[in-house]
Formats: C-alpha cells, structure tokens, sequence
C-alpha cells in the first residue's frame, strides 16, 4: 500500500480501512491536473531559490515522462496507491530518486486536491458551456426558418393564444442563455488558486503564491488558508448550474414527448433518435427526450449529496470532503452526455408546420383578438369577453372555427361582428401585430434572432454586453 503518510503509526492499516478511505479509483480523474499543479509547483520553488536548478529539471522530466507513460498506456494507475497524489510521488521517486521527495515541499495533500478539484471543474465548466452553444446555435437555426410557423401558445396546457415556433423555440434560447451567464459567474468565482494554503495554515517556506497563480491560468491566489482547503461552494455552484441546465432540458424534452404523440403530431424525431418496442411493432419511441428527463433526478441527487456533506462541517479540511467528487464526476458526465444528445434529437427533427397551424386555428387560440375586434368597435371588454365566449361554445357544439362561421352566423351572437373580423383574427394577422420587444410577431422576431446572433458571435467574457432591439 503506497501511502504519503505513516511515521507516526506503529502498525498497517486495516485493509477494509486502506479500501474505504482510498480515492485511487475516482480521482485519477484528476491525473492530468495533478501533474500540471505539480509542475507549476516545482518551477515556483525554483524561482524562490527552496529547489535547485538540478532539482527542478530532474523533477519536471520525471512528471512529464510518467504523464506520458499514462497517456500512451506504458504506466497504469492502479489501487496499489491510496490516490493520485501518492501514484504521482511514488512513481517520480521511483525514477529520480531523492530528489522526487522534494516535490512536496511547502504543501499538503489538502491544497493539493483543492488545487486538482478546482483545475478540474474549470475546465469542465469551458466544456459544459462550449455545448450549451453548440445547442444555442441549434436553436437559433430553428429560430431563423420558423418566424411564420404558426403554432398555438399554451397556459396549463390548455390552447391560450397564437404564436411562431420561432417564438416558442426562443423562449428555450433565453433560458440556455441564462445558464451560460451562470456558468460564466461560477468560472469567475471560482478562478483563484488554493495551492500554498498548506494543511491549512500556510507554510514556514517563502512561498509565491501569486507566480503559481498566474502559472495556472488563476487570477490569483486565494486569500484565508483555511477557506482555500476546505472550500467547496464552486462545485456546489456548479452542480447547481448544472441541475438548472437540466432542469431546461427537462422541460424541453416534456414538450418533445407531447409534441410527438399521436394526438399532437407537431414533430417526427428522426429514427436516429428513437427507439421500437420489443412487442409492439407501430412504436416510434421518444426514449431520448425520455431519459433526459429522467436523467435530471441524478444530477439534481449529485448536488443534494455535496450539500448536505458539506452542512456540517468545521473549519478547515475533512475526510469526508472527499466526497465531493463520484457523484460530481458522474453528474458532469450524465450533462455533458445529455446535452450532446438532445442537440443532435433536435437538429434533425422535423416540425410539421401544417398540423401546428392547424391547431392553432381549432383551438380557438384567435379568441382574445376576437375579444379585441369587439372592443375595438366600443363594446366594453367584459361583454365582449362574454360575447366571445359563447362564440365559442356554439363552434364548440358545430365542431369548427371561429373563422369557419358564415357572417351570418356570427352576426346572430354579436351585430357589431362584420366582415373585416376575419381579417382581424386570421392567425398572420394576431401574429403580425404583437409588435413589443419579445412578442412573436415577425418583426420584433428578426430583431431579437439578430440581437442573439450577436450574442452568439461574442467571447464569452463580453456576453453580458448585449444590446437590445428597439
């Protein structure tokens, strides 16, 4: 058992202990950001004059040669060793000999997985972002082709009133855009390198804290040694972030799920994208947008775990912070993996524009501006809503549309009706003259794909800088 620790104690560890409190076989995952915190480490001790020049040379060739016995396969990583920092050490000392055992001066291994945690999350919250554009930019393709694809709006599930699968589709475009924001804060926030802290109270050596910062790519260093070691609030953000991501996914998917039943037909998910049934040989299934769905309730249980690990905990560090990472690791995948598959479902899903069209005009979604036409023609609002109603119950009993009624027919519930209310409440027409910022019509539309275009075509660090449309 390869261990960094063990002066003090007079006999081995249990080996159902060693098994239990080892991390070897989850935080190899942090192989690659050990080595990189290694190597800036080496070369700040060097510049400070706490290693040679010989010292520091020996050490890098011997980090960077077992990296890349790892990553060609000539070196495993396997649970002869505690974790990946004793792995790292055990096998540098193997090759350079003394001068290995300097690699951990002026740390501790809790610095040193707060530094790997924290390098690791960062740029896994670059790639969790890179997707959400990639499925922004998706949605904005939708956008652009479907300004005059008219569908109806809902409220409770119920038809509420006209508007553009443009529109609809948008309203997703906002909330992926709301979670690249977060991901940004959380980038940001969590930006500042822990490395130095020590145990938890520093260290006796001359350290430059600042210069290993800014060799990692930190802003700077972190500024209370006990917070630096057992700090966690970024991956609790991030899971957050991430459970939101979900969340809309969620949602997304629940709408995919209704919108492709047979009593909708509003889409046909490519059969690249779905599955059959073992029995029933009709089934088209919609098993992506489903286990999305499903999906969700894990990552949302990966954040409830870190939380309520963290809930009690003294300053400064804990074992059982070793914690904050299965379930992390797991949730960073399961988005990742749900994102990239949900892009695909709906990049090559097709919209049939004419069966939303129609459910619009059946679902009596034109009745407010039919409301509307009769104030506009001075009848108060509450007897014009009551007028419309019974409009509605009578197309109801003929099974039809308003728009299907003769002029007479309507002149009979209401005289001041006459034949421009069929202008007034074609679908093109409710559309059309909703003209605010955010509304559906085509106008206001364009104006706002043209704001998230820009959006889209910016650095992440200028997204807040968004004008918008007038």
């Amino acid at each position: 058992m390869a261990q960094l620790w063990g002066g003090r104690f007079t006999k081995e560890t249990d080996k159902l202990v060693y098994n239990f409190n080892a991390s070897i076989s989850f935080d190899q995952k942090f192989f690659k950001q050990d080595i990189e915190g290694s190597i800036a480490h080496v070369v700040m001790l060097a510049k400070q004059g706490i290693l040679t020049k010989e010292e520091k040379d020996a050490i890098l060739k011997g980090l960077t040669g077992i990296r890349q016995d790892v990553e060609e396969g000539r070196l495993k990583i396997t649970d002869e060793y505690e974790d990946i920092h004793s792995f790292v050490e055990a096998n540098l000392i193997d090759r350079i000999g003394d001068s290995g055992k300097k690699l951990h001066t002026g740390r501790s291994r809790n610095d040193q997985v707060a530094l790997d945690m924290r390098l690791y999350t960062r740029l896994e919250v670059l790639y969790v972002d890179e997707l959400v554009k990639e499925l922004l930019g998706t949605l904005l393709r939708i956008m652009e082709e479907n300004v005059e694809t008219y569908m109806p709006g809902f409220t409770h599930l119920q038809k509420a009133q006209p508007v553009t699968l443009a529109h609809h589709i948008g309203a997703y475009f906002e909330m992926f855009k709301r979670d690249r924001s977060r991901l940004k804060d959380i980038y940001h926030r969590m930006n500042y390198c822990p490395l130095g802290a020590g145990a938890l109270a520093g260290t006796t050596y001359p350290l430059d804290r600042s210069y290993t910062a800014s060799l990692l790519g930190f802003e700077g260093p972190t500024l209370n040694s006990m917070d630096s070691v057992s700090d966690r609030d970024y991956v609790i953000e991030f899971l957050s972030a991430l459970s939101t991501i979900m969340m809309h996914l969620s949602r997304f998917c629940e709408e995919i799920i209704i919108w492709n039943s047979n009593e909708y037909r509003f889409v046909e998910i490519d059969d690249a994208y779905s599955t059959g049934s073992s029995i029933m040989p009709q089934t088209k299934n919609p098993d992506i947008a489903a286990l999305v769905r499903g999906k969700t309730g894990r990552v949302y249980g990966a954040l409830m775990s870190i939380l309520t690990t963290m809930k009690g905990i003294p300053l400064a560090y804990n074992k059982d912070m070793q914690e904050d990472k299965e379930l992390t690791f797991d949730a960073i995948d399961t988005v990742k993996g749900c994102l990239a598959l949900f892009e695909g479902m709906i990049r090559t899903m097709k919209f049939n524009k004419d069966v939303m069209e129609k459910s619009a005009m059946l679902g009596f979604t034109n009745a407010t501006d039919a409301a509307d036409y009769l104030v506009g023609h001075g009848v108060p609002f509450r007897d014009a809503h009551s007028i419309i109603g019974r409009l509605v119950l009578y197309c109801i009993d003929k099974n039809c549309s308003i728009e299907d009624l003769s002029i007479e027919e309507l002149k009979e519930i209401s005289p001041v009706f006459e034949e421009d209310l069929y202008e007034a409440i074609s679908l093109k027409t409710c559309v059309e003259k909703r003209l605010t910022i955010g509304a559906p019509g085509p106008y206001v539309m364009r104006k706002v794909i043209e704001t998230q275009k820009e959006y889209l075509a910016r650095d992440w660090q200028d997204e807040d800088a968004i004008d918008i449309p007038r």
